[in-house]
């Protein structure tokens, strides 16, 4: 069966004004590179639909998500942007963008989980995985992973799955969502210190996370992951993998000072797909958050998607 490619062009029209590095472009380029290298036509291209808010309530709180589709949908009729926080811009198509980016991942979750597709990669934006129970943060507004996860847990049944996040910045909406949930077992490697400025003590005893110091590089996080994720995930044995799939570890961009490369990538998924392999059916669904250089971002999301689709 073939890997599913979930996005929508609506996922373009959340724009955050000029110059910030969550732009539309991100999308563009992934498309482009795809087309380009050929690696579009082993995908199976799928439309993102629109989330049920049933299913974002599983991950947020109802008041939060009430009063956020408010404003939103404000800025939907009247064409303005407004700054939600320091870092994070609605403007008129950011609704519709977040409902897709959501709705992907639980559209994404269904389909593996049914037997259509072997594993799924959504090409959304806004990312997630800043997005508290209660809070914008860090250019996300619904966390996508965490209301996928909940879904697979809380409407299709399963007891266990795994949350992997290798994004340069500490994914703390999903930790805040999942910690302490002892379905979930959540793993992550981040630079620290960096942007949220946290995650070095877990929430959680199902957090697992591993915080590296600047300028590290791929062997050495190779031998961290090796060391202290393998082990856990392979206790766990999830029953479905997502991953929060941050490229902005890639030592071309900017926004961190780690120094990961598309090959780094390569072997993440790797490792995480074996598991998959053995303990879930290999079920994958992945979600893409950071990754600002637009080069690197689209050869790694390629690499990645090589690994997901056994090319």
């Amino acid at each position: 069966m073939p890997t599913a490619f979930f996005s929508h062009p609506e996922c373009r029209q959340h724009d955050m004004g000029r110059g910030h590095p969550e732009c539309p472009q991100r999308l563009d380029a992934i498309n482009d590179h795809l087309l380009a290298t050929g690696l579009d036509m082993a995908l199976e291209r799928r439309e993102a639909p629109l989330v049920g808010l049933h299913d974002v309530v599983l991950a947020h709180e109802s008041l939060y998500v009430t009063e956020l589709q408010a404003v939103l949908e404000e800025l939907q009729a009247s064409g303005e942007s407004r700054a939600m926080d320091p870092d994070t811009v609605a403007n008129g198509g950011t609704w519709r963008a977040a409902q897709r980016a959501a709705g992907a991942a639980v559209a994404a979750t269904d389909a593996v989980l049914d037997g259509q597709v072997d594993n799924a990669f959504c090409a959304v934006r806004p990312p997630g995985h800043h997005a508290t129970r209660n809070q914008t943060m860090g250019f996300c507004f619904f966390n996508n992973v965490a209301i996928a996860a909940r879904h697979a847990l809380d409407v299709r049944g399963l007891q266990r799955v795994a949350v992997v996040d290798f994004d340069v910045h500490h994914g703390n909406g999903t930790e805040d969502i999942l910690a302490g949930d002892e379905r979930v077992l959540m793993v992550g490697i981040f630079q620290h210190p960096l942007y949220p400025y946290c995650g070095e003590v877990p929430k959680g005893d199902n957090m697992l996370n591993l915080p590296l110091p600047p300028y590290t590089r791929g062997g050495e996080m190779r031998d961290i992951v090796e060391a202290m994720w393998m082990p856990r995930l392979e206790e766990f044995k999830p029953q479905m993998v997502f991953i929060s799939a941050g490229f902005d570890a890639h030592r071309e961009d900017d926004l961190g000072q780690l120094g990961l490369v598309e090959a780094d990538y390569e072997w993440l998924t790797r490792r995480i797909k074996a598991v998959a392999d053995r303990h879930a059916g290999g079920r994958i669904v992945s979600c893409l958050e950071g990754g600002y250089a637009l080069g690197a971002l689209a050869r790694s999301v390629a690499a990645h998607l090589r690994v997901l689709a056994d090319l």
